[in-house]
């Protein structure tokens, strides 16, 4: 099961795709017209998919064969979502373990469940609430860490919030990560003449962008947290552009396979719902849990 790391092809891509968000941040703030700047912003979105898709390459520990360089790598692509690396790190790797548990079925409403904070969750989750909330939380655990894992799961009760926390405290997460990837951020917009309207369109595009592939790829999946996703059918130029991110259900399967090999473990007899189609369907809202009677 160990399969190459395209270690070159890697250090490539990152070197492109992080410029590209560079550069396409610096048009959306210095255009005066609202064609490019949309454009630019459109455009973010997809690229800034391929940032986080190596990000989450670097996470599983298979974006660089030297694991210094792919931490060090990590880090920098982690200031682009933007996150802390070892925060991403302990969120991403505790969701494989509660994958479509109870605290991260959010498409399903059990009984003696609220279907409206379900409904909360779930539609933040497609408007790009679900990026947002990241955001907030790596910049409350950089000012006051004990104050984000003490409220977790006061604040999103009925979700893995609590557990996360947990996570947190448990891997000593290093706040300088954080600190150091909002200084990246700021560099950037200083160095490229960034506006606040440039900058945040740029991110609200790709929040809606990323947030839609981040549960469409599980919901209506198994209740299992190995088998509970899927192998969805997309563009081959936008599944190009998340580096087979969409092939999630193989990704679960074989966490430590390398993104480019991913297509070799898609079963062909296996169902592959198109993202469009599951995604529509996620607009109807969370369902009534199968068999609760």
């Amino acid at each position: 099961m160990n399969q190459p790391i395209p270690a070159r092809l890697n250090l490539l891509l990152v070197a492109a795709s992080t410029g590209g968000c560079v550069a396409l941040l610096a048009v959306a703030s210095n255009t005066e017209s609202w064609g490019v700047r949309v454009g630019a912003a459109l455009a973010f979105s997809f690229v800034g998919n391929t940032v986080f898709s190596l990000l989450h390459e670097a996470v599983h520990g298979v974006l660089h064969p030297d694991p210094g360089v792919n931490t060090w790598l990590g880090r920098w692509l982690a200031a682009f979502f933007p996150t802390g690396f070892g925060f991403q790190r302990a969120a991403h790797l505790g969701h494989h373990r509660r994958n479509r548990s109870p605290v991260e079925r959010f498409d399903y409403v059990a009984p003696g469940e609220s279907w409206w904070r379900k409904a909360l969750q779930w539609y933040g989750i497609l408007t790009g609430g679900f990026w947002l909330l990241s955001l907030a939380s790596v910049a409350l655990y950089l000012v006051a860490p004990g104050l984000l894992t003490a409220l977790a799961g006061q604040l999103a009760p009925e979700t893995s919030a609590q557990a996360y926390a947990d996570g947190l405290r448990a891997r000593a997460v290093p706040r300088l990560e954080i600190a150091a990837t909002f200084a990246i951020q700021a560099g950037l917009f200083t160095a490229v003449g960034g506006t606040p309207l440039g900058w945040g369109l740029c991110y609200a595009a790709f929040a809606l962008n990323w947030c839609s592939l981040q549960y469409a790829d599980h919901a209506w999946s198994p209740l299992d947290a190995r088998e509970g996703a899927w192998n969805l059918r997309v563009n081959p130029v936008v599944q190009a552009l998340f580096l087979n991110y969409h092939l999630h259900l193989a990704h679960h399967r074989h966490p430590a396979v390398p993104w480019i090999h991913l297509p070799a473990y898609v079963d062909p007899t296996e169902p592959r719902p198109s993202f469009l189609a599951i995604w529509l369907s996620m607009w109807r809202g969370p369902r009534p849990l199968p068999d609760a009677g």
